[in-house]
């Protein structure tokens, strides 16, 4: 049987704006609108999960999702630079950002190394492949992008190489441990299901992706 995956990115936060690792910030009042107007455009699921995060959850219940935040889906976990700004840590640590960007198993920061991480988010998705239906995940850029290399096969030094914008849908359908993947598309309005979307090219969450405002 086949498993289907629809991975959503949330709407933009104010962490995102401010070029923040992100500090569980709320929601901007431009991405709240976007997710109210897209509400009803997702296909039913036979299990939703939320990565636990403010932006994640808030974008779930503006979009009319219930579902109980999983913590196995939560972001990389990024230490003391948690809460700083880009700028401020590079000002700080210039080498240690350099490390970051580079080494997939740097964790000088004090939290998760992107290696680590994405081996979790890789564990995520086989359980998830071991149940045929369809899962509606609500998640943190990061984990759409590490989702996809596991999906692909593809080796953690290349994860700053996907981008993932707020609000779009990266879709993953397999059986077996095999896996298609639907590359991200915009989360379109109320009634229109989900449609072709744009690419950016902004650095990450404070992991160099989401740090765009809206």
């Amino acid at each position: 049987m086949t498993t289907r995956v629809m991975l959503i990115s949330p709407a933009a936060g104010e962490a995102q704006r401010e070029a923040r690792f992100d500090d569980d910030g709320p929601l901007t009042a431009a991405g709240a609108r976007r997710c109210r107007a897209a509400a009803g455009a997702l296909p039913a699921a036979d299990r939703i999960a939320v990565s636990p995060s403010v932006r994640c959850r808030r974008t779930a219940e503006e979009l009319g999702l219930v579902a109980a935040p999983a913590p196995e889906l939560a972001g990389c976990a990024m230490g003391r630079w948690r809460g700083r700004t880009l700028a401020e840590v590079a000002a700080a640590e210039p080498e240690a950002v350099s490390a970051w960007l580079t080494d997939p198993g740097f964790a000088g920061h004090g939290g998760e190394s992107l290696r680590g991480f994405c081996g979790r988010i890789e564990g995520w998705l086989a359980r998830a492949g071991a149940e045929p239906g369809r899962v509606l995940a609500v998640v943190e850029p990061d984990v759409v992008r590490a989702a996809a290399l596991a999906a692909l096969r593809v080796p953690a030094d290349a994860f700053w190489r996907l981008d993932v914008p707020p609000l779009t849908v990266t879709e993953l359908s397999g059986r077996g441990g095999r896996w298609n993947l639907g590359l991200g598309r915009t989360l379109g309005a109320a009634g229109g299901g989900v449609g072709p979307g744009g690419n950016s090219q902004t650095p990450t969450s404070t992991h160099k992706d989401d740090i765009s405002a809206e």
